[in-house]
């Protein structure tokens, strides 16, 4: 099937007006653009923290609307331009859009992700390069974790690199379940994921099927009402952020058993001594690796130093 697109240039007053009165007089989808985009007078849609614009337009608009090729562009400007009551039918011209497979398109984005030594994430549309690897088949979605991320490849080469056969898991702000899987992937025990997004626990339960792992995902509320809802794990690991890390310092250190690890992601470097010194009264915490700005946490609980040193101050 092809489309055309019909393209306006109209001012700020009357673009969001004019987008709805487009919709309404058949285009199957409208966005407003920039018209100044990429000459001296384009403006950013938002500014600096605290001083975003009143109204998200631009002053010179461009208003795209997707047609079926067979529609009377015309008479669906007309009319738009009829509902709002403009005084004149604004100029507009077309634009071909060529029919083009767009499921292959969107998949050829995404190829396989080779992380740590042995682990592969392959979608379901490729081949496992090696056949061999740890093998995880994710496609990419609404739920986060596909091991694209410094925070989630850091926790995976964590797990890869310290294999814990038979031991528990506990995977905290599991989103696609990545994690846990890479864990039960690696011979764990019984293996944990909690979310907040129910979304997400859909999602996790998803892979965990297509991946033939063993893993039982729970929103806050039912983990705590369930069979684990007083189970301290072998290995605790959060890739969150570090704001609602710190806060959950005492219940997540307090889930991690004796002698386990606890490591932590979503953290920027110039962050990890604030998050550090949040777990200090439960568990020693220190830095495992970093990556484009990001790093690991991890620690021991008992153990009575830092596995390395902090970051330095100002880092």
């Amino acid at each position: 099937m092809s489309w055309t697109e019909i393209v306006i240039e109209i001012a700020r007053d009357n673009a969001e007006a004019l987008s709805d009165a487009l919709m309404e007089a058949g285009a199957l989808s409208v966005s407003v653009e920039d018209a100044d985009e990429g000459t001296d007078a384009e403006q950013p849609l938002f500014g600096e923290p605290g001083m975003e614009p009143e109204e998200a337009a631009w002053e010179h608009s461009r208003v795209v609307a997707l047609t079926d090729v067979d529609a009377d562009q015309s008479a669906i400007v007309a009319a738009a331009a009829k509902a709002i009551r403009l005084k004149t039918v604004p100029a507009f011209t077309l634009r071909a859009v060529a029919e083009q497979d767009w499921v292959r398109l969107t998949q050829s984005q995404f190829a396989p992700i080779h992380i740590g030594k042995n682990i592969w994430v392959v979608p379901s549309w490729h081949e496992a390069p090696d056949p061999e690897g740890l093998i995880l088949e994710l496609d990419p979605g609404l739920a986060f974790g596909t091991g694209s991320h410094p925070t989630t490849r850091l926790c995976m080469e964590w797990l890869e690199a310290n294999p814990a056969p038979g031991k528990t898991v506990l995977d905290y702000g599991c989103g696609s379940g990545i994690l846990a899987m890479v864990a039960k992937k690696l011979d764990s025990g019984v293996v944990n994921g909690v979310d907040i997004d129910p979304q997400a626990i859909e999602s996790a339960r998803d892979n965990a099927l297509r991946n033939k792992c063993d893993i039982e995902y729970f929103l806050p509320d039912t983990f705590a009402k369930s069979a684990h809802a007083g189970q301290r794990f072998d290995t605790v690991v959060a890739n969150i952020l570090s704001s609602p890390l710190k806060v959950m310092a005492p219940m997540l250190s307090g889930r991690v058993a004796d002698g386990g690890a606890l490591i932590l992601s979503g953290v920027l470097a110039r962050q990890a001594n604030e998050v550090i010194d949040a777990y200090a009264p439960f568990i020693k915490l220190g830095v495992w690796a970093e990556q484009d700005g990001w790093v690991a946490l991890h620690g021991r609980l008992g153990s009575d130093a830092a596995p390395l040193a902090r970051v330095k101050e100002g880092a």
